[in-house]
């Protein structure tokens, strides 16, 4: 099995057959650590000092809950390709949490350390959500990417 077909399968849950069995949004591991990094989000969240609570405290919190949450609305959809439009939206707000971060950092509220642990998790979902969006809607004649800027 290759490295991005255990990708693929980590983004279900198994069954006893080691086929991905998904009966609801709460069967994809990849929301269940998208669940995850909503808690350590909001654990990193409350560090924050009381002026940050209408800035900084609520876009991290609403970006990290995002994930999960378009996950599951995007599963609950009745099309491939719908689901799929929602992964990207997860996606998005993945980067969103990474440059919260950056800010954080440079804010001096957490340290680059911290920052570097709570990004590899965003790495890795930002990975899966790619991996199950090809999986479930593969490439066909899709609009070009974005060139990157220089």
């Amino acid at each position: 099995m290759t490295s991005r077909d255990r990708t693929v399968y980590e983004c279900a849950a198994m069954n006893t057959n080691s086929h991905p069995t998904v009966y609801s949004h709460r069967d994809l591991i990849v929301w269940q650590r998208a669940m995850d990094l909503v808690d350590k989000i909001y654990d990193i969240a409350e560090t924050l000092p009381p002026r940050e609570n209408f800035g900084l405290f609520s876009q991290l919190t609403r970006s990290a809950v995002s994930v999960p949450t378009n996950i599951a609305e995007g599963r609950a959809r009745s099309t491939a390709r719908d689901f799929a439009h929602f992964l990207v939206l997860s996606r998005s707000s993945l980067m969103e949490l990474d440059t919260l971060l950056e800010v954080m950092v440079r804010r001096k509220y957490i340290t680059r350390q911290a920052a570097l642990q709570l990004l590899d998790h965003v790495t890795q979902l930002s990975k899966m959500l790619s991996t199950l969006r090809r999986k479930i809607d593969p490439p066909k004649k899709r609009p070009e990417k974005l060139a990157p800027v220089t």
